[in-house]
């Protein structure tokens, strides 16, 4: 059986190394993510040769994702659905790549795998020129917004640091005061992510920038280098009385910190429609789309 633990923060030397191997462009594949979530979604990890083993709880059933690393994908694949049958469980794996559908299909049976997308679960991927010029008639309703929040007074851009960075946390509690009257678990869940993001900013390579109107913070937000080609996105927040605020931030931090790359990924949607309709509004190159896998127990044991 594979040894699982969960993640801290030393373990981001050798999880960052065997993602580079794989080079994936999928959220999950970042140690941030592994690391801030891994309260909320249980996250476990592993190591098998020159693989990453992420596992998380999915409503009290164990979830594998698709392994970061190089090497034999069979020989751990098969040996990761030993182990669920050693547990008497389905085998269910998530965050397969298109790409990895395939391979999938071509080293196992046809239809030895219930496939089903995550649509949920697709990461917004967007140009990074289109971020930064804003180009055409589909954008300018962006760069109204933006030219609307230069008009308001001592307005100011600047990277966060760790001289700024209470501010960020102090805005962070306050948005999540005005932004939900009453409880809401997503939003707590999330504000917890965050919360540990910042707490971990230096230690986890984390950059960010905020945006001040007469000295006060309005907006912040948080990224880092995912891949050879692609930048992430983690949090984006913006006090909704600053009009322009959210585009503003999601600009100037594109421009200052990614232009070297050629994309960004701005996350999911998780299924909220007006998330979906906002990251839709940004007009993405294309979808980072991802898939479950499973094998029920009962087929599993034909295998044996």
């Amino acid at each position: 059986m594979i040894a699982y633990k969960e993640a801290e923060i030393s373990d981001k030397e050798w999880v960052d190394r065997l993602l580079r191997l794989s080079d994936f462009r999928g959220t999950e594949y970042c140690f941030t993510n592994i690391f801030v979530w891994k309260v909320v979604y249980r996250i476990r990890i592993a190591q098998w040769n020159d693989f990453l083993l992420i596992r998380a709880d999915d409503g009290g059933q164990l979830l594998d994702i698709f392994p970061g690393g190089t090497g034999d994908i069979k020989a751990l694949i098969d040996k990761l659905m030993d182990d669920a049958f050693v547990e008497r469980r389905d085998f269910r794996m998530a965050v397969v790549g298109a790409e990895k559908v395939a391979l999938m299909q071509q080293l196992y049976p046809a239809d030895f795998f219930d496939i089903t997308p995550d649509r949920n679960g697709w990461d917004y991927i967007y140009k990074v020129e289109d971020l930064t010029l804003l180009p055409g008639k589909r954008y300018q309703p962006k760069r109204n917004h933006i030219a609307r929040f230069t008009e308001l007074p001592d307005w100011r851009y600047e990277p966060i640091t760790m001289q700024n960075l209470a501010e960020c946390m102090e805005m962070n509690v306050r948005w999540n005061h005005q932004s939900c009257a009453t409880f809401d678990q997503s939003l707590y869940d999330e504000s917890c992510a965050v919360e540990t993001g910042l707490r971990h900013f230096k230690a986890l390579g984390l950059e960010g920038a905020l945006l001040r109107v007469s000295g006060k913070v309005v907006a912040y937000t948080l990224g880092e280098p995912l891949n050879s080609d692609t930048y992430i996105v983690h949090v984006e927040k913006a006090f909704s009385e600053f009009k322009g605020a959210y585009q503003m931030i999601n600009r100037e931090f594109i421009r200052h910190n990614a232009a070297s790359f050629a994309y960004v990924n701005r996350e999911d949607d998780a299924g909220d429609e007006g998330l979906r309709t906002a990251k839709n509004s940004y007009h993405p190159h294309f979808m980072e789309e991802k898939y479950f896998f499973a094998v029920p127990y009962n087929s599993l044991s034909l295998r044996r």
